[in-house]
């Protein structure tokens, strides 16, 4: 064998161990992150599961309510407030009561108005219907005014406590860290599904 032929062999040889390596690599990778991806999505599982626990500490009856309807959506968001600008940002996940289908969400809102400071705020939605529901998740939402309409469903006179009538067929309570919150404020707010986690 020549040495041009030998340089030819060994090149060739170097590319396909190369190759080789490539494709091990990416798919060490990809295994992890889509661990990585369960892993944050159980985290938001986990999230949702306190955050209900709480509101049903705070509002025994939110706990019938929720089971009894179509299906939810909890965020949990962190908002802050500098000068005359504000915004939140948090994730969330919807569940649908009647096929047990998850959708993972994100929500941005912007504020004006002076202000100062951090905080921390959980949204819990309860849907009466399942259009509601899938209205919600497949077209996302955007509020551009505030809910502060009477806890009443309209249909049989029944009220979801501490809930507050955000659109038809749909409510919402607001937890803060000092409890729960009797006037909504969700101006230019929207939720959208999550690319990342869906």
């Amino acid at each position: 064998m020549t040495v041009w032929k030998r340089r030819v062999k060994m090149k060739n040889s170097f590319w396909k161990v190369t190759l080789c390596l490539f494709m091990l690599l990416t798919l060490v990778v990809s295994t992890a992150a889509a661990a990585s991806l369960e892993e944050r999505r159980q985290e938001l599982r986990q999230k949702t599961s306190v955050t209900l626990d709480k509101l049903y500490q705070q509002q025994p009856s939110a706990k019938k309510a929720i089971e009894n309807s179509a299906g939810y959506a909890v965020f949990n968001n962190t908002g802050f407030k500098l000068g005359i600008l504000g915004s939140s940002h948090g994730r969330g996940m919807a569940v649908n009561n009647q096929s047990g289908r998850e959708a993972f969400m994100k929500m941005k809102e912007f504020q004006a108005g002076l202000g100062l400071g951090i905080k921390e705020y959980a949204l819990i939605f309860v849907f009466d219907n399942e259009a509601a529901w899938n209205s919600f998740v497949d077209k996302g939402w955007e509020f551009g005014a505030q809910a502060t309409a009477a806890a009443d469903d309209g249909v049989n006179g029944d009220s979801l406590e501490g809930a507050i009538s955000v659109t038809s067929g749909v409510w919402m309570y607001q937890m803060t860290t000092k409890g729960l919150a009797l006037e909504l404020a969700v101006k230019g707010t929207r939720y959208y599904k999550d690319s990342d986690f869906n």
